[in-house]
């Protein structure tokens, strides 16, 4: 965690959840309520067709089938060929994310809050709660989150608990963030959890 006595710099706060968990869901809520929210998986698929260089770096790592005949990113086929090589994934993940770090550093200076949001589904992961003031995950329960994700992007079962098992476990996200909103129940109650944690938030004296 930064310096809180820093009281003059914004306050980013990490936002993170496992497939079906509902983080977006409550990344719109923190957004209705006035505070700005960054979508790092969002722009971390823009990136990937509009930056040129990162254009060129991927294709050096991965060819050119990385990009389809109208020169956009190839997801199906990129995804393909590292879900099962943790090297080439690595090697992938080195190019994509310091061009988003360096976007989403650009857009925090283009805020007027205080605080401000950093959506990511790779936050412990990465470590990129080390570089923030706080953290809230986003959880549910392993059954509700695969029902969700069947109804939603017509994936298989099984298909659903690989990606599962490829993300950090939830009891060892749960250790590691400050606040967790359980997701089990219906929006409205999702919404109020959320409410409750912004003003949480808004009391510490960070």
């Amino acid at each position: 965690m930064e310096d809180g006595s820093l009281k003059t710099a914004k306050k980013i706060i990490g936002l993170t959840g496992g497939i079906g968990s509902g983080k977006s869901t409550v990344a719109e809520f923190i957004e209705e309520m006035g505070y700005p929210v960054y979508n790092s998986d969002f722009w971390a698929k823009e990136l990937v067709n509009i930056d040129e260089n990162l254009k060129h770096r991927i294709i050096s790592l991965l060819g050119e089938n990385s990009y389809d005949e109208d020169g956009e990113y190839n997801r199906p086929y990129v995804a393909s060929i590292v879900f099962e090589n943790e090297e080439l994934l690595l090697e992938l993940n080195k190019i994509i994310h310091p061009a988003v770090k360096e976007h989403f550093e650009n857009w925090v200076n283009a805020q007027n809050s205080e605080f401000v949001f950093k959506e990511t589904a790779l936050l412990f992961e990465l470590k990129l709660n080390e570089s923030c003031y706080q953290s809230i995950l986003v959880t549910a329960e392993d059954n509700i989150r695969i029902k969700r994700v069947m109804d939603r992007d017509q994936k298989t079962y099984r298909e659903i608990e690989a990606i599962m098992q490829k993300q950090m476990p939830e009891k060892d996200k749960i250790k590691k963030a400050d606040f967790v909103i359980e997701n089990n129940s219906d929006l409205e109650t999702l919404k109020s959890f959320t409410k409750q944690t912004i003003k949480e938030l808004e009391k510490m004296d960070l």
